[in-house]
């Protein structure tokens, strides 16, 4: 085999080994870090929040107004294929009762916007990737 012929074939195998790795690379993470925007019953009526969510690839936790009044997600999960966020959480209302939140989203880049339901109400949010 001549040294050109050689070259060549050492080339080609080089190649497909760089492309099998690229391949497996890492999913990288969108939803990891801290997340701040609105959300409320109407568009006249939106209270600021902030997310604090963490991703280890296969579920997603956090924590929503970090701090003394922090409520935990219960229950939380992320569909990198469509980009779906879903989540569960317990809170506390005024009357000392549980409500119970269930919030749906999509991400698209930094932002994520959607909808979210309680026992006794429902509204949309719009947050953003700080």
């Amino acid at each position: 085999m001549s040294a050109m012929k050689a070259l060549r074939y050492f080339l080609f195998a080089l190649l497909a080994v760089l492309s099998a790795c690229a391949s497996k690379a890492p999913v990288s993470d969108p939803l990891t870090g801290r997340w701040e925007g609105t959300w409320g019953p109407s568009p006249t009526r939106q209270t600021e929040v902030v997310l604090e969510l963490k991703w280890d690839g296969s579920q997603l936790s956090g924590t929503i107004n970090p701090g003394a009044r922090a409520i935990e997600i219960t229950k939380g999960t992320y569909i990198p294929s469509t980009n779906a966020v879903r989540m569960e959480l317990d809170s506390r209302s005024n009357a000392g009762e549980t409500d119970h939140y269930t919030v749906q989203g999509k991400v698209d880049g930094k932002t994520m916007s959607g909808t979210w339901t309680r026992n006794n109400g429902s509204g949309d949010f719009h947050i953003t990737k700080e």
